[in-house]
Order: structure tokens, then C-alpha cells, then sequence
């Protein structure tokens, strides 16, 4: 018998639920399980004549990933021992890009403007996040599920959430109704980092769904930080409009 253990984007009982179906069906997997506590959500697959490619290809007509095999002789917690850099890297690339973006606007503007540039960068990131979440949004929705406190209860919500982000991206940068925009991010803001503050506070190993399920981004401080950081400009745009 063939045991073989990979590294999914399988974040909750929905999602096994959800792949339950594809692994069940093929002759070659006897038996299977997945761990959706451990940070790696593991894969274990069990039968005769089991391939990665096979594998892979069965969680994907689910709409999720193996994102990589684990060898009998490793263990499961050395895919854990990856920097900061290393983990977040995605996600420091992309901020990193909206800042030269907006320092670039800055430049070609010709002089400095606080709200300016925040409206520019908050702009770029809602319609950037929402991208990564598009591109898969069942996988999203499930993660998203695991710990957002207004998703878990109402599904629909989660699926709205990225069409939330593009129309705050473009209101953002076309300046519509600037107080409203604002708002609204401030609340979808300070509902996330509730979520969020949960999830730290139990010390739960989920994923978080900032990127979608494109990359295996885990829940930490940094989540708690970045819905801060856009709490925070929202709020200082607002105390701006209202005293001009």
C-alpha cells in the first residue's frame, strides 16, 4: 500500500467536503484524510499506483491545490520553518509595488499630497487584492469563511467581498463620492480586523484569504496590520473631507 502526504489550500470541512466527491471516486485511492488544523493542510492519500499529477488533478476539479508533496522520511513541521520574508513574500511584493506606484504619481505630480497618495494607494490595493481573489473565488470564500465574521454566517457575503473591493478600488481612483468610499472601507475594515483578532486570540491555524487561495498566506499579526493600516487612512480621509 502507497502512502503518500501533500500540502493543499484544503482550509475547512468544506472544502474536504468539496473534494470529497473527486478522491472517493478514483479506483486508485483507498483511502484518504486531511488535516485542516496544521498549517500545511495535509493531504494524506492512501492505495495502489497514487501520483502527485493524479492527485493534483483531482483537488483542482474541486477548485482547490496541492501545492506540494511531503516525503515519508520529512516531517510535516520542517515546511513550517520558513522565514518572514520567505512566507509573506507575495504579499511584501505587492505592497511594495503600490508604494512605487504611488510615489511615482507623486513624482510626476510635482509636489507631495498626504490624502493624495493615500487615496492612489488604497485605490491600487483594493483593485490588485480583488484580482488574486477573482481568480479563484469558491476557494476564497471557503477561507474566508474560516474566520471573517459576517461570511461565516452569510456565504453570500464572501462572494460579494471582492466585487466590494473592485468598486471601492475604482471609486478611490476616480474620487466618487470620496466621504461614502471612505465609510465604507472603515466599516468592511473594522469588521476584518474583528475576524481577524478572533482568529489570533484562539490561536487558530487558518489561511488567510487576503490573497485568495493563490498563496498559502497563514493568519498573523501581519493580517491585523494591514486591515489597521486601511482602517486607519479611511478614518484620516474621512476626519479630512469633513473638515474641509
Amino acid at each position: 500500500m502507497n502512502k503518500q502526504q501533500y500540502r493543499t489550500n484544503l482550509n475547512c470541512e468544506k472544502c474536504v467536503a468539496a473534494v470529497r466527491p473527486y478522491l472517493d471516486g478514483d479506483a486508485s485511492i483507498s483511502q484518504w484524510s486531511v488535516d485542516t488544523d496544521d498549517p500545511s493542510k495535509v493531504l494524506t492519500v492512501e492505495g495502489e499506483s497514487i501520483s502527485e499529477a493524479n492527485v493534483a488533478d483531482l483537488v483542482s476539479r474541486a477548485g482547490f491545490r496541492v501545492l506540494g508533496s511531503i516525503s515519508d522520511d520529512e516531517p510535516v513541521a520542517a515546511h513550517e520553518e520558513t522565514s518572514f520574508l520567505e512566507t509573506y513574500q507575495p504579499l511584501l511584493l505587492i505592497l511594495a509595488y503600490l508604494v512605487g506606484v504611488v510615489a511615482l504619481v507623486e513624482f510626476t505630480a510635482g509636489s507631495f499630497s498626504g490624502m493624495r497618495s493615500m487615496q492612489h494607494f488604497m485605490g491600487g490595493f483594493f483593485l490588485a487584492f480583488s484580482f488574486f481573489k477573482l481568480l479563484n473565488l469558491r476557494g476564497f470564500v471557503d477561507a474566508f469563511q474560516t474566520y471573517d465574521v459576517v461570511a461565516r454566517p452569510v456565504r453570500a457575503y464572501g462572494y460579494a467581498y471582492p466585487f466590494i473591493e473592485v468598486a471601492l478600488g475604482i471609486a478611490y481612483l476616480t474620487g466618487l463620492a470620496p466621504v461614502a468610499t471612505n465609510c465604507v472601507t472603515l466599516v468592511v475594515m473594522l469588521v476584518g480586523i474583528l475576524g481577524v483578532s478572533q482568529a489570533l486570540i484562539q490561536k487558530r491555524k487558518v489561511q488567510c484569504a487576503c490573497l485568495g487561495t493563490v498563496f498559502n498566506l497563514p493568519m498573523s499579526k501581519v493580517t491585523f496590520i494591514e486591515d489597521g493600516v486601511m482602517a486607519a487612512m479611511a478614518a484620516a480621509m474621512i476626519g479630512n473631507l469633513l473638515a474641509t
